[in-house]
């Protein structure tokens, strides 16, 4: 059974249950107690004023490209439901936000000059977030108030462009705020990140997210139970579509496949969006899970090694946000000759743009640290641009750019840490060696993983974050 379905189809083809979590305490695998809503999410689309088409506001015919972007945003993204009005007053704004649902976020569209100050008080009163799309052409003032709201304490973030594709940009990081209070992970401690992470109570209250324990008896027993002849057509698809097989044999290969359906059989009983193991080193003698953790990111399912909750909750954030997976990777070294960041792992997605988009090529590999198992030796894309980022505490995103200039092949029986390896030149590697963390770790800094890992996307996607934080009440730090 090789994987090509996408985390939709995935998830909606298979029999499964969902389970609940008490306040403040891990839910309980197997619990089903509760259902997993699977609808869209609503987007309240707000026409702030009326269009005029005076030189202080927009007109009937500038509104129109607005309104047909909005339709086709709504198709491309799949899961959202745009709720759309008209409002310039406080009774009319009311109305619309009560049709689209107290969870609904706002895109807010400027239609005249004061459209915006007639009704952000009573939106800001119901604590959404907002975000403003001005059109150039628009005569009136209230963008300059974005700001200002903002620092009031607000959720609130600007866009000021005549490129009508940022409204799906726009659109898409919104729904995060909805699509993240649906969320639920599977999680196997011992964790690691930062304290407020592997919190249940906190990662609900901050973000909406629910964690699922799952104790590794569980594992054991899904593991025994799978389809002998489902891990045979999983091993071939790794088998034939890898470029080269360095050190691992079929039955590596197999027992890689065994654990990846075992990981499968997991997130579907429970209807679960993420993964986050802690006890993977323990498991690797039954069947290495790093084929099956490549395997669920690029389904759109991400998935932690480590324990790392702090790489997982961003990588959630961001496959809401961007649809792409994220490479968790440890912070290799930085190289201050070649200006370069080194970032590596064993368990690199092949799908870096989404679930639809090309596998990267891979050669299969023993695990570096243990020297046995199956694992990929990703060849990510030179020359790309990249991003590297992830939340701590819950409430910073550390970030800063690149742009991918090697990525290593590493030789057979030569040892050299972990597989997948790519090169990244940055704007200022001293700087980066300087001011890694940002600040932003206090405490948490002296521990290893905390510090350690950082997770890495293709493109620039330093707007987004910054848009997304203000979105979501979080402090951004640029590290480089």
């Amino acid at each position: 059974m090789c994987m090509h379905c996408n985390r939709r189809q995935f998830i909606g083809a298979s029999a499964v249950g969902s389970v609940a979590m008490a306040t403040g305490h891990l839910a309980a695998e197997g619990d089903k107690s509760s259902t997993k809503p699977d609808t869209k999410v609503p987007l309240c689309v707000v026409i702030a004023g009326k269009p005029m088409g005076n030189s202080w506001g927009m007109s009937e015919e500038d509104l129109a490209p607005v309104m047909k972007r909005l339709a086709l945003a709504e198709k491309n993204l799949g899961n959202v439901r745009f709720v759309t009005g008209q409002a310039t007053n406080a009774e009319q704004v009311t109305k619309l936000l009560e049709k689209a649902g107290p969870n609904a976020p706002v895109l807010a569209i400027t239609a005249d000059i004061f459209g915006l100050r007639n009704l952000m008080p009573t939106v800001f009163k119901q604590e959404r977030a907002v975000a403003v799309f001005h059109l150039p052409i628009i005569g009136g003032h209230d963008w300059c108030l974005v700001k200002p709201w903002r620092e009031e304490g607000h959720r609130i973030t600007l866009l000021g462009s005549s490129d009508y594709d940022e409204l799906e940009r726009i659109a898409s990081l919104l729904r995060t705020i909805p699509l993240l209070r649906q969320s639920r992970v599977l999680v196997s401690p011992p964790f690691k990140g930062t304290p407020e992470s592997h919190t249940p109570e906190k990662v609900k209250q901050k973000l909406g997210v629910e964690m699922v324990a799952i104790d590794d008896g569980r594992y054991d027993e899904v593991m025994a139970n799978v389809d002998e002849g489902l891990a045979k057509a999983e091993a071939k698809c790794w088998l034939d579509e890898a470029k080269g097989i360095i050190e691992p044999n079929r039955e590596d290969v197999l027992k890689a496949a065994r654990a990846s359906l075992t990981l499968d059989r997991l997130i579907a009983e429970n209807r679960i969006d993420g993964l986050c193991v802690g006890t993977c080193m323990r498991w690797l003698s039954r069947g290495f899970p790093c084929l099956g953790f490549s395997r669920l990111n690029d389904r759109g399912i991400p998935a932690a090694c480590d324990g790392d909750m702090d790489c997982l909750l961003t990588m959630l954030i961001f496959q809401h946000a961007l649809n792409r997976a994220g490479f968790l990777g440890n912070a290799g070294s930085v190289d201050t000759a070649k200006n370069a960041f080194h970032h590596s792992h064993c368990s690199a997605p092949l799908k870096m743009e989404g679930p639809d988009s090309a596998k990267a090529p891979y050669l299969l590999r023993r695990h570096a640290e243990v020297r046995g198992g199956a694992v990929t030796e990703v060849h990510y894309r030179i020359g790309q641009e990249v991003t590297f980022t992830k939340l701590v505490h819950l409430d910073t995103l550390l970030v800063f750019t690149g742009k991918i200039i090697e990525v290593p092949k590493v030789p057979k029986n030569k040892q050299r840490g972990c597989r997948t390896e790519l090169v990244a030149k940055v704007n200022d590697a001293n700087g980066l060696l300087e001011n890694w963390g940002g600040g932003a770790l206090g405490a948490s800094a002296k521990d290893y993983y905390a510090s350690l890992h950082r997770v890495c996307y293709y493109g620039d996607h330093t707007q987004s974050i910054r848009q997304l934080a203000h979105l979501m009440g979080l402090k951004v730090v640029q590290e480089c």
